[in-house]
């Protein structure tokens, strides 16, 4: 029994706990209807940057959901362009019909729901222009077109990670807080990591480990992830993300 008291104490200790220090640090947008979605100029310029340019991007998620999570989609530019193509989930009007995926539906580094992005990973040059085509197959192949689950998947991060399993130049390692981002898109439980430098299994989104070069060791408990990367000496929290030395 005491010893039970004592692992439900740790899982409060690690998942609880740092949700609700998440909470309170978070910033709070009154209204979405009124909140900015203007650019704001985080990524290059096509006018002053001729290069092909593929970005993932990510932004804490509107409400509640902000403190568990972030919102994360992608944008292209291939090389000459004169304007960014973004693509991302998004659950609203999904119930009326409306297809989940979305292209353009804001600037490519607009606020989302106020909150601002940040850039997760940029590959520019010539890798970004050999994976524009793939991710725009990956794209049409996302078996998910028409569908969206808050929780625990599949939902805007779940297409995210998707996308960047299907393109191996896209190889990176998404952020602890992307809940979705371990729903895989089949029936097998093992698969890559997305940054390709290990194995993670899942079960549904809901239980899972991944042990990677990238990832360190992440525990994944209702869609929450605890994690430990010894290489960056960081750690992860739920609701926090990373948090390290580097």
């Amino acid at each position: 029994m005491r010893r039970a008291v004592e692992i439900l104490f740790l899982v409060l200790v690690l998942f609880v706990g740092p949700l609700l220090v998440a909470n309170y640090a978070r910033p709070v947008v009154v209204d979405w209807r009124s909140a900015s979605y203007a650019p704001t100029d985080i990524l290059p310029s096509p006018a002053a940057h001729d290069e092909a340019v593929v970005a993932i991007l990510a932004a804490r998620a509107w409400g509640w959901r902000g403190t568990f999570a972030v919102h994360t989609w992608l944008v292209v530019k291939p090389q000459g362009a004169a304007r960014y193509e973004r693509y991302e989930v998004v659950g609203w009007g999904v119930q009326r019909g409306v297809r989940a995926v979305r292209q353009n539906m804001r600037p490519p580094d607009a606020p989302w729901a106020g909150n601002p992005p940040s850039i997760v990973r940029m590959f520019t040059g010539e890798a970004a222009e050999e994976a524009i085509p793939q991710i725009e197959q990956a794209i049409a192949r996302y078996p998910y077109p028409e569908r969206y689950v808050i929780w625990p998947g599949p939902n805007s991060n779940t297409f995210v990670s998707y996308i960047i399993r299907q393109v191996p130049a896209l190889a990176t390692e998404m952020p602890a807080e992307a809940v979705g981002k371990d729903w895989l898109a089949s029936f097998y439980p093992v698969a890559l990591a997305t940054s390709r430098t290990g194995l993670q299994l899942s079960l549904f989104g809901l239980l899972g480990l991944t042990v990677a070069l990238d990832e360190g060791v992440e525990v994944n408990l209702l869609g929450l992830v605890v994690g430990l990367d010894p290489l960056d000496m960081a750690i992860k929290l739920p609701g926090i993300g990373r948090i390290g030395l580097r």
